[in-house]
C-alpha cells in the first residue's frame, strides 16, 4: 500500500508552499489508494512556535485535506510527534556507532568555527574535517570512552565513506550521481540528545512504512546522505519526488518579502480554500493544457508524479484572483450569504438573508471576493452617497432630465406583480423607441440616477433587486436635486 507523510515543523504558520507538499502527498495517496500520515518534526526546540502544530492541523483541514493518521487521528503507531520518540532515534544511533557507519565528535561550536573559517582562508568547500577535529577516530577509543563517562558534550555524526560514489534515483529529476568525498558527514544526534531532521526523518519513513517521500526541492542536496544512511541501516529506501520551487515574479524564491506567505493570510484576504487549493495544485503540475479549474476529486483522479515539473513555479496573484472569482461565481449562493451578512452588519446594515442572497446573484460575476460586495453593491444596501462626476457630466444633459421624470412615471404605473426585469427592460424600451433614441440613452441615466455609478450589474436586473419604490424615488429625487 502507497504510504505518504507531511511532516511539517511548528517553527511558523503553515506557508502555502508546505500546503502544496500536503496537497502532492494527499493527492498521490488518494489516486493509489493510499494513506497520508501527518507527522509533526518538532525536535528543534530553539525554534519551537507554540500554536504552531494546531495552525497545520486546522489550515489543512480548512483545505480539505484528510490525514489517516497522526497526532489527533491516533493510529498504529501515535502520537507521531518526533519530540515524544526521542528514544528510538537514540537507539538507531547507537546501532550505526555499533555498524561504524556513525561515530562521536566532541567539538565545541567555536572549533568549528574555527574549522569553517581554515576552509574558507584556503578555498574549501565547508566539510567536517574527520581528519583533524575532535571525534573518535582522532581521540581514540580509550579517551572517547573517557569523555563519554563524564558525560562530555558530543554529538554523533553519520560515516561517510571517502571513496566511491552515492547513487541518487528522483521520480521528479531522475538520476544523479554525487562523488562520496563531497558528502559532508552530517549531524544525527545533537548534543542536547535531539536528533537532527536526517536521522529522524529516516527512522520514522522507515518504521511508519513510508513508501514514497514527496517534499520540497531544498531538501533535494540531503538525498545523498539519506541514501548513505538507509545503505547503513541496511533498509530499503522509499522513493522519492522533490517538488519544484515557488518563485515570485521575478523568479526568486517566494518569501516573506513577497508578501503574504501563510495559509491563514490568505484566508483573511477572503480567499476560498478550493481555489487556494486549485492554484497550489497547479503550481508545478497540470494534468491538461485545456483547463485551470479541477475538483479536489477531479485532481485526485488525474494526478501523477511524472507530469510534476521540474522548473520552478511562479506565483500569480491574478491568476488566483481570477480562479476565487470562477468559485466565487459557482459555489451555492448561500454559502456566499453567510460571509457577507457579518461585513454588512459591521457597516450597520442588516438585510434579509433572501435579499442579500439576491444581491450576491447579481453582482458576483463582476467580482473576485466576498468582501467586495459591500462597496461594489453599496447603493443596493443603503442610499448612493457619491456620483460619478464624469459620468454625470455625459449622461445628465439636454433633455435626459425629463425623460427620467417621464420614465420614473411610468414605471411606477407598473404593478408590483410586473415589476421583473422583462416588464422593466419593455417599458423602458418601448419609451426609447417612442422617442427615436438608442435605449442606452436611457439606461445610462437610470444607472446614474439609481446607483451613482458607472458599473454594475445588469441594469434591469438590478432595479429588480433595488425594487420599485426605492428606483422610482431615486429616479425622481435624482432630477429634483439637480
Amino acid at each position: 500500500m502507497v504510504r505518504v507523510r507531511f511532516a511539517p515543523s511548528p517553527t511558523g504558520l503553515l506557508h502555502v508552499g508546505a500546503l502544496r507538499t500536503a496537497l502532492y502527498n494527499d493527492l498521490f495517496a488518494r489516486h493509489h489508494n493510499g494513506k497520508t500520515i501527518l507527522r509533526i518534526e518538532d525536535t528543534d526546540r530553539t525554534r519551537f512556535v507554540e500554536g504552531a502544530e494546531q495552525d497545520f492541523i486546522d489550515m489543512c483541514e480548512w483545505a480539505g485535506i484528510k490525514f489517516d493518521e497522526g497526532p489527533t487521528i491516533g493510529g498504529e503507531y501515535g502520537p507521531y510527534r518526533q519530540s515524544e520518540r526521542t528514544d528510538l532515534y537514540r537507539q538507531h544511533a547507537e546501532l550505526l556507532i555499533e555498524r561504524e557507519t556513525a561515530y562521536y565528535a566532541f567539538d565545541t561550536a567555536e572549533e568549528i568555527d574555527a574549522m569553517r573559517t581554515r576552509q574558507k582562508a584556503a578555498g574549501i568547500a565547508p566539510k567536517y574535517d574527520r581528519s583533524s577535529m575532535r571525534n573518535q577516530f582522532t581521540l581514540g577509543a580509550e579517551e572517547t570512552a573517557r569523555l563519554l563517562a563524564e558525560g562530555a558534550e558530543h554529538t554523533v555524526r553519520l560515516f561517510v565513506p571517502l571513496v566511491g560514489e552515492t547513487r541518487t534515483t528522483d521520480m521528479v529529476r531522475g538520476e544523479s550521481v554525487f562523488a562520496n568525498r563531497l558528502i559532508d558527514d552530517q549531524i544525527l544526534l545533537k548534543s542536547d540528545g535531539f536528533p537532527t531532521y536526517h536521522l529522524a526523518n529516516i527512522v520514522d519513513d522507515h518504521h511508519m512504512n513510508i513508501t514514497h517521500v514527496i517534499r520540497g526541492e531544498e531538501w533535494l542536496p540531503s538525498l545523498p546522505k539519506h541514501i548513505i544512511m538507509y545503505e547503513a541501516f541496511g533498509w530499503d529506501p522509499p522513493q522519492f519526488a522533490h517538488l519544484p520551487l515557488i518563485l515570485n515574479k521575478d523568479r526568486k524564491k517566494f518569501s516573506k518579502r513577497d508578501g503574504d506567505v501563510s495559509v491563514v493570510d490568505f484566508i483573511e484576504k477572503g480567499y476560498m480554500p478550493e481555489a487556494l487549493v486549485n492554484f497550489c495544485a497547479l503550481l508545478g503540475w497540470n494534468p491538461s493544457a485545456d483547463r485551470e479549474i479541477y475538483t479536489y476529486e477531479e485532481m485526485t483522479e488525474a494526478f501523477e508524479i511524472a507530469k510534476v515539473n521540474k522548473s520552478g513555479a511562479i506565483f500569480d496573484y491574478e491568476k488566483l484572483d481570477w480562479m476565487n472569482g470562477m468559485y466565487l461565481r459557482s459555489v451555492p449562493v448561500e454559502r456566499i450569504v453567510v460571509d457577507l451578512l457579518p461585513m454588512l452588519k459591521e457597516r450597520g446594515q442588516e438585510p434579509s438573508e433572501a435579499y442579500a442572497a439576491a444581491v450576491v446573484t447579481l453582482v458576483r460575476e463582476r467580482i473576485n471576493f466576498t468582501h467586495e460586495i459591500p462597496d461594489f453593491a453599496d447603493y443596493l444596501f443603503g442610499e448612493i452617497t457619491e456620483v460619478d462626476e464624469a459620468y454625470r457630466e455625459k449622461h445628465w444633459k439636454g433633455e435626459t432630465p425629463e425623460r427620467v421624470a417621464e420614465l420614473a412615471v411610468r414605471l411606477d404605473d407598473l404593478a408590483p406583480v410586473d415589476w421583473t426585469d422583462a416588464r422593466i427592460e419593455e417599458v423602458v424600451r418601448g419609451y426609447a423607441e417612442e422617442l427615436g433614441v438608442g435605449a442606452g440613452k436611457l439606461i445610462h441615466p437610470i444607472r446614474l440616477t439609481t446607483t451613482g455609478k458607472k458599473v454594475g450589474a445588469g441594469m434591469f436586473e438590478t432595479m429588480t433587486v433595488l425594487g420599485q419604490q426605492k428606483t422610482v424615488a431615486r429616479m425622481k429625487s435624482f432630477g429634483e436635486s439637480q
